[in-house]
């Protein structure tokens, strides 16, 4: 089921080596994972993508929902790799039609993410994408809300793992398998 060790060994460096590193952004202390790079270098960016939901392929999946809005690029991508419809996750107050909304914690306080009602059916098998996973509260969020409206979550992916702060932990006691591309040390 999954790659060689050799070839997942090659996919990790291939994809760290096209991610910059910014230190102390957005404050002192942070390693900022910049992925804008990666989006940039075709190559890496469709390797990226195609390895996101490689567990999936040739599975039955209705839609990818992309959380805002780093996951909207890779969402968009990955819906149209996979042939399904893609949801924009959204915060508060950015989405036209009747919404569904749920609240969640951040480091300083608590925001809001909204999708679409109509954007998921009862029962759609449904992939999650973002560009990584830190503490987890927003993927976490997203999980709840598309639970909330029925769908079938398949997995949460991303490119980016930071295991130190326990996100993709966190999404997998919600019962959601996490697949992720690179795995980064501290914050």
């Amino acid at each position: 089921m999954g790659l060689p060790i050799m070839a997942t060994l090659s996919l990790e460096g291939d994809l760290k080596a096209a991610i910059r590193n910014i230190p102390d952004y957005p404050k002192p202390g942070i390693m900022f994972r910049d992925i804008t790079t990666l989006l940039g270098n075709a190559r890496a960016f469709r390797r990226a993508v195609d390895e996101l939901v490689q567990p999936w392929a040739g599975s039955k999946i209705d839609k990818v929902a992309g959380i805002e809005a780093r996951g909207f690029i890779l969402g968009g991508a990955v819906a149209h790799q996979v042939s399904a419809g893609f949801v924009p996750i959204r915060k508060k107050g950015k989405l036209p039609f009747k919404r569904v909304s749920i609240g969640y914690s951040l480091e300083y306080g608590i925001d809001e993410m909204e999708m679409h009602e109509d954007a998921v059916l009862k029962g759609e098998r449904v992939i999650l994408v973002d560009d990584l996973v830190a503490t987890g509260g927003t993927a976490e969020a997203a999980c709840k809300l598309l639970m909330q409206i029925g769908a079938e979550i398949l997995a949460a992916c991303f490119i980016i793992d930071l295991p130190e702060l326990g996100g993709a932990e966190k999404i997998r006691t919600l019962g959601v398998p996490v697949r992720t591309l690179v795995s980064f040390e501290g914050h």
